[in-house]
């Protein structure tokens, strides 16, 4: 075991398979465990350097492998898929992750710590409640509709109409359709219920912490999108420059050149999209308030929309934002204004 130098785990949830290297590469561990045995083996294990593929679970095994003084380093599964060799089993993952982790250009995934899974954990919770509740509107208003009840679009609008709709004796709904439109509202006001409990915890968070208040000084940025930023990005430091930040992104454009020929296209639209959709929306309320101003970046904004549109100069100053976060977080400095 003294010297094995590299290790790729391919991780699951029960059976573990290891490989294991030596310093010239030679196969010196071909080994299965399960899952409560990976640990005491790699307690013994000299520490060396361990690789696994960034996926559910990879940072728990991270932080516990680095605790047995073992340097981890996670990896995206598409970078390395490449280095599988004939068919898919455990055996080849395992080989593959050993193998991808050596290479000197490989990308690396930053090891999250338990806050930032807290933070990400409150947001898909609430995205998933979101997204419940505007299918729960949409089934609402449908079926108003099929008992001749036209309700505008909006949440709002279907909270202040149904109390109506239910206290109107002349609508002439049925008592069943009377029944489950009630069970409908108060499912609907459980959701608000909760998706109001989860912001307010977001919001407690990001008082708490002064990555969130310097990114949350910036246009553009509000509490969801500061708390999710520092949960996904962790250390900026990670990332060379601000493009790497907006091209993980997805916010730089797709390439597809050839023969010295360059060709752009739009945006790649890789990387979190969630992410993505927080800075867009609120690059668009930065491009609606900036264009009666007259600073450098409202005329840069402005030139850009005069001459390529609006979602154009809104994914413009969304990269623009990504950039800038990159700066206060790698940097550690405050945002200053543009004047």
């Amino acid at each position: 075991m003294k010297d094995i130098t590299t290790i790729g785990i391919d991780l699951a949830k029960n059976v573990f398979q290891l490989h294991g290297v030596n310093a010239t590469g030679k196969v010196v561990l071909k080994k299965r465990l399960t899952r409560r045995n990976v640990l005491p083996f790699l307690a013994n294990v000299k520490p060396c350097l361990i690789g696994i593929e960034a996926c559910c679970g990879s940072h728990y095994w991270a932080r516990k492998l680095e605790q047995l003084g073992h340097e981890v380093r996670q990896m995206p599964p598409q970078y390395v898929k490449p280095y599988v060799k004939t068919n898919k089993n455990d055996a080849n993952d395992a080989e593959a992750v050993c193998e991808a982790v050596s290479r000197p250009n490989m990308r690396f995934v930053p090891t999250k710590n338990e806050e930032q899974l807290n933070l990400q954990a409150l947001h898909r919770i609430r995205e998933r409640m979101v997204r419940n509740r505007t299918s729960l509107c949409n089934q609402i208003r449908g079926l108003l509709l099929e008992s001749g009840i036209s309700v505008p679009q909006g949440i709002s609008k279907i909270r202040s109409a149904l109390p109506v709709v239910f206290e109107n004796l002349s609508n002439q709904l049925t008592l069943i359709e009377r029944d489950f439109l009630s069970d409908l509202y108060t499912e609907l006001v459980d959701l608000d219920g909760k998706i109001n409990k989860y912001e307010k915890q977001l919001e407690a968070l990001a008082k708490q912490s002064t990555e969130c208040r310097k990114l949350q000084s910036m246009p553009g940025i509000g509490i969801l999108t500061a708390t999710a930023l520092v949960s996904a990005i962790g250390d900026a430091r990670a990332f060379k420059n601000g493009r790497q930040l907006a091209a993980w992104l997805g916010l730089t454009p797709r390439q597809h050149s050839s023969g010295g020929k360059d060709r752009l296209m739009g945006i790649s639209k890789r990387g979190n999209c969630y992410l993505r959709k927080l800075l867009v929306h609120g690059a668009r309320s930065v491009v609606y308030r900036y264009r009666n101003k007259d600073d450098s970046r409202s005329k840069w904004l402005a030139e850009i929309e005069e001459r390529r549109g609006t979602m154009k100069a809104t994914v413009a100053q969304a990269n623009k934002t990504a950039r800038i976060v990159w700066a206060v977080l790698a940097k550690d400095i405050a945002y200053c204004p543009v004047a």
